[in-house]
């Protein structure tokens, strides 16, 4: 692939045979483009991975296709549409509690009604930061400005009265909470030609941008807001909330459906809006006062959104083309192969079995969480302390300067918005540039191409090299469909770093295990962050990264619960379900600069793992690799008993010799004091673990992110192949397990 023009995205990434894919897509206007149906093998183009592999799939997906430039427009507002009743006599007020981020960058829009001729008004901080308003009627603007700039990330109490019978424009702002003194309110007022009043206009009502058709100009808010209302005639801004008593044309209560994507006007009047690119909710406004933290618990203290000039859910492309997939492919990962001239852009996703035609014993799950999580991650570029971490400089790829010159790209989990907040959701609903086979960004000084989706096909072609068959099921085919996705499947396989886990997909692994399914979990750092789905709105995951672990930025005070589904949010281990639980092993550290071997345990010569080493005589394996230069590295796991590692478990081999470029997890560092880097502490290994379960089955977990490209190496023919396929035989095989009576 190249890092040119051409992008898409699909509406799906888990599709049955017989399905419907619908593809969207962008390029410059020029040459027309071409799509084929494609099943990715692998996708490594590594000079020693086992080669890029892709099978053309004879179906005609039509085409070749018009180019089609379709912009991204990024930025959250929300909209009120027109409507009879929403309009005043001849004078209005309205009033809004804002908590600006980035005062003076630019002019910024709080409210606004302006129609496509530019007749409106706007409440709005010029490029300053003051509060400035603009009344255009009849081709005449009038522009009024208040005080100083406001005080970034201050809350105050903003509003802008248009009386057209007297010809007055007047707005005002009084600071909330306290200041130490330096902050005051300001008032100002000027005459007005008088005339029909600006905000009876025949257009939506926009708060946190500018409404009418001009795209390049939304002049988006970034910040907070709280509590707008509309009234008939002109009050006094500084009562806030008891203005709304009377003559509320509509009034504004973010605390209502705070997991919605649609704001609620409690006037009576039925003025409800729209929320578009995702702002954040559940978060504070000027009423939190530190004695809730959870919104669910009383959410008069949660009256805020939060609007950023780079939020983004859906890229809203029109369709460009859609197909049916044919009723007998089988199931397996695929993608849409685009093409003009040397250019190339993927768009994966996974074919399901249909139930009544699952033949296979083996499902490999696809970790489309953490797919959407990482989406379009300028890590290398914007974390000062990357070369650190990965004790070397960083490589920068044209992939990795095309997503630096297009931010319209959407971020990911390891971003940080604008104003410098964290960001809590991602989405799939438009162009990913490393989810894509042969994608050569780099991502913590490591080539992108042994990370998340092409590490995965690392596995996925181990399992085509050696015949095995293997159906694909998605994380948000288990969100959905719980256990029942996994019903008839004896071993499920996992990525190579499964890290963000849904309440629901966790539940349905544990059930998979009660049931006595054989889980291998095949990567490091999984089952570690907490996500939630958005229950309506498909293709988006949040995530608050509260309490500690490894995150870019932490969540504010009192901010820990999802807007989404109001669970409580951060680690799986501060949930009280610890991934130790489920695979034997958790998250101990982390490091980039290189991956190590393993060395056998005493326990590795148990007979219950005989067949484990079957054919494997040294007591180190993994020694080489395509990730690091040896199986454990990047992300290490490791097993503990105060966590949930069942004590029975057996830790047949543990990593060694790893640099100080590895440290101990912050969730482990409780005293930051020295020795807790690789060459020191004994907290900094890769501990591979197995363990019977009650029903039956088995659980074989290797800690490690980096093993699935040790596996891969000289064309899958090394000591760390053989060993998962001597698991993955033996976890074939329909004889029980029968865990130790006195463990």
């Amino acid at each position: 692939m190249s890092a040119g023009d051409l992008l898409g995205y699909l509406d799906a990434w888990s599709v049955l045979p017989g399905e419907t894919v619908t593809c969207r897509v962008s390029c410059t206007p020029g040459d027309d483009y071409a799509a084929s149906l494609v099943r990715v093998v692998q996708g490594d183009t590594h000079p020693d991975a086992p080669g890029f592999c892709e099978e053309n799939i004879a179906l005609d997906l039509g085409g070749p296709f018009p180019a089609r430039h379709q912009p991204i427009e990024t930025g959250s507002m929300a909209i009120v549409d027109p409507a009879p009743s929403f309009r005043v006599g001849d004078a209005f007020t309205v009033v809004v509690d804002a908590w600006p981020t980035l005062p003076g960058r630019g002019r910024q829009c709080l409210v606004s009604r302006m129609d496509a001729s530019g007749n409106g008004f706007e409440l709005t901080l010029d490029e300053r930061g003051v509060l400035t308003a603009v009344s255009t009627m009849r081709g005449e603007t009038v522009e009024l400005a208040a005080g100083d700039p406001l005080r970034r990330r201050g809350w105050y109490r903003v509003w802008i009265s248009h009386d057209a019978a007297a010809g007055r424009l007047a707005i005002g702002r009084k600071p909330l909470g306290h200041h130490c003194g330096f902050d005051v309110g300001a008032r100002a007022s000027v005459d007005v030609v008088t005339g029909d009043s600006p905000f009876n206009v025949s257009a939506p009502l926009v708060l946190a941008a500018r409404s009418g058709q001009d795209r390049a100009h939304r002049c988006h808010f970034n910040g907070r807001l709280h509590e707008p209302f509309v009234v008939a005639g002109c009050v006094d801004g500084e009562a806030g909330a008891m203005s709304r008593v009377d003559r509320s044309v509509a009034a504004w209560d973010f605390t209502r459906e705070i997991g919605s994507d649609r704001i609620v006007d409690v006037s009576g009047n039925g003025h409800h809006g729209r929320l578009v690119n995702l702002p954040t909710r559940g978060v504070t406004g000027p009423d939190w006062d530190g004695t809730c933290h959870a919104w669910p618990h009383d959410a008069r203290h949660y009256g805020a959104i939060h609007f950023h000039d780079d939020d983004l859910y859906d890229a809203g492309w029109d369709e460009s083309f859609r197909f049916r997939l044919p009723h007998d492919l089988p199931s397996g990962v695929y993608a849409v192969r685009l093409a003009r001239g040397d250019d190339r852009f993927y768009l994966p996703f996974g074919v399901r079995a249909p139930r009544r035609r699952r033949g296979s014993a083996v499902a490999y799950l696809m970790p489309t969480a953490s797919y959407m999580a990482y989406a379009n991650n300028r890590i290398g570029l914007d974390v000062p302390e990357t070369e650190l971490v990965c004790g070397r400089l960083i490589e920068l790829t044209a992939e990795d300067r095309f997503m630096q010159a297009h931010p319209e790209l959407g971020l990911s989990f390891y971003d940080l918005h604008n104003d410098g907040s964290a960001v809590y959701y991602s989405s799939r609903r438009r162009p990913i540039m490393d989810f894509q086979p042969g994608f050569v960004g780099k991502l913590g000084g490591l080539p992108s191409n042994v990370w998340q989706f092409n590490a995965d096909t690392h596995i996925t072609g181990w399992l085509a090299s050696s015949g095995t068959p293997f159906d694909v099921v998605t994380d948000e085919d288990l969100q959905r469909e719980g256990a029942d996705a996994l019903a008839g499947y004896r071993v499920l396989v996992t990525g190579s770093h499964p890290e963000y886990y849904s309440a629901g997909m966790r539940d349905a692994l544990d059930e998979f295990i009660d049931r006595g399914g054989r889980l291998m979990y095949l990567g490091g750092n999984g089952f570690y962050w907490r996500v939630s789905f958005h229950p309506d709105l498909p293709g988006v995951i949040e995530c608050r990264k509260s309490e500690d672990g490894i995150r870019a930025v932490a969540p504010g005070p009192g901010e820990y619960y999802a807007s989404f589904t109001g669970e409580y949010t951060g680690l799986w281990r501060r949930n009280g379900r610890p991934p130790n639980e489920l695979a034997g092993v958790g998250m101990v550290a982390q490091g980039f600069d290189a991956s190590s071997p393993y060395r056998r345990t005493a326990a590795s010569h148990d007979p219950r793992v005989a067949f484990m080493f079957e054919g494997i005589d040294a007591e180190t394996i993994g020694h080489d690799g395509l990730s690091g230069g040896g199986a454990a590295g990047i992300e290490l796991d490791a097993a503990n008993a105060a966590l949930g590692t069942p004590r029975h478990a057996l830790v047949v081999a543990s990593s060694e010799q790893h640099s100080d470029v590895y440290l101990v997890t912050p969730e482990d560092m409780l005293d930051p004091v020295p020795g807790l880097g690789g060459s020191e502490s004994e907290l900094v290994r890769s501990d591979m673990v197995f363990f019977e379960t009650p029903a039956g089955g088995a659980v074989f977990s290797v800690g490690s992110i980096a093993w699935a490209g040790s596996m891969a190496w000289n064309g899958y023919d090394n000591d760390v192949a053989r060993l998962t396929r001597n698991v993955l035989e033996r976890f074939l095989d329909e004889t029980s397990f029968e865990a130790p009576a006195n463990p």
